[in-house]
């Protein structure tokens, strides 16, 4: 158990959180590879694999670029909520050199050599509300999330415009259904080499 004296936490909103490091994340950095895979970003842990379109990327759906993104972000928390039982959730904020990571001057962990994050164990709430309104071009929400249980993990990395999700197959079944999103999801799983969703580009 980490020393509850000397662990790493910062102030925000009349609270102090408690910043991740490296034994938060290892079971993601030591399971997950450079490739187009699902396993680039979600370990191959789960019962169930799904990507998700960011509105207003889909080269190959007009309709996106009308799509409101704060609908897209409180329709997928409302999903991983219905699915997560209570509980602190760890929320990443991928430092790019632009992008808010909340607290600046914590330390951060890595994922792959240009993937650095803070991460903060915090909850529903701050993942729908603490991202700076400047800041998204890809929506509120974290780079990573996933609860303290790991029951699921949501990652959207650096180049990517869009979401790999891992859970059970009940919330990806809720995110197929969900009226806000579902036309942006695609269920994937281990066996496909590339799973970059059409009209998109890996890099």
């Amino acid at each position: 158990m980490p020393d509850r004296e000397t662990e790493c936490r910062r102030d925000k909103d009349d609270r102090r959180w408690r910043i991740g490091g490296d034994a938060e994340i290892a079971w993601i950095r030591e399971n997950t590879e450079i490739c187009r895979a699902i396993t680039s970003a979600i370990p191959p842990v789960f019962e169930a694999y799904a990507t998700l379109e960011l509105p207003a990327t889909g080269e190959h759906d007009p309709q996106s670029w009308l799509e409101d993104p704060d609908r897209h972000d409180a329709a997928v928390l409302a999903v991983l909520g219905e699915h997560t039982a209570i509980q602190p959730w760890w929320l990443g904020y991928l430092d790019t050199g632009a992008s808010d990571v909340i607290f600046c001057d914590s330390p951060k962990v890595s994922l792959l050599p240009t993937h650095d994050y803070v991460m903060i164990e915090a909850g529903h709430a701050q993942a729908a509300s603490w991202r700076a309104a400047w800041d998204r071009w890809k929506g509120a929400l974290p780079d990573l999330m996933f609860p303290a249980d790991r029951s699921w993990l949501v990652s959207t990395l650096w180049d990517d415009d869009w979401t790999c999700v891992g859970g059970p197959q009940q919330l990806v079944d809720s995110l197929l259904a969900h009226p806000d999103v579902g036309h942006r999801v695609r269920q994937v799983d281990l066996t496909s080499e590339d799973v970059t969703p059409p009209g998109h580009t890996s890099i």
